[in-house]
């Protein structure tokens, strides 16, 4: 699975204060070669934007401190066009449609499936590549 991803040269922000679901995330993106840096919260993660180059962003959207919307929209005013992909348990249809208008580039609901999570990643890459 992990053979077609080969991300060496990729940095990956992961904003996810939960410790266990930030450990899943590093051991399967490690397995793609991409670096993962870890924020606990989304103060941590604007900040960790500003001072480390990132390729992506998997943003939790309920976290403490600021919430992966504001964080979001930090990174995304920026105008480096960095991807965000919001990750979240609230998985119904409405709320991933407003995820999506919020300005999200993408959004991958908990449990976290890993060939899905890889496809999503993979997308991103693919289209900032252009």
């Amino acid at each position: 699975m992990f053979d077609s991803y080969n991300w060496n040269k990729k940095v990956i922000l992961v904003a996810e204060d939960e410790e266990i679901n930030y450990l899943f995330l590093e051991e399967v993106i490690n397995r793609t070669g991409a670096a993962v840096i870890w924020a606990k919260n989304g103060q941590e993660a604007m900040d960790l934007f500003k001072s480390n180059e990132i390729d992506l962003v998997l943003m939790d959207l309920k976290m403490p401190e600021i919430n992966g919307y504001e964080a979001m929209r930090f990174i995304k005013e920026t105008g480096t066009g960095i991807p965000v992909i919001a990750q979240t348990a609230f998985a119904m249809s409405s709320e991933r449609e407003e995820i999506l208008e919020a300005g999200f580039d993408g959004y991958i609901a908990k449990p976290i499936k890993i060939p899905q999570l890889l496809s999503i990643i993979a997308g991103c890459f693919i289209d900032t590549e252009k």
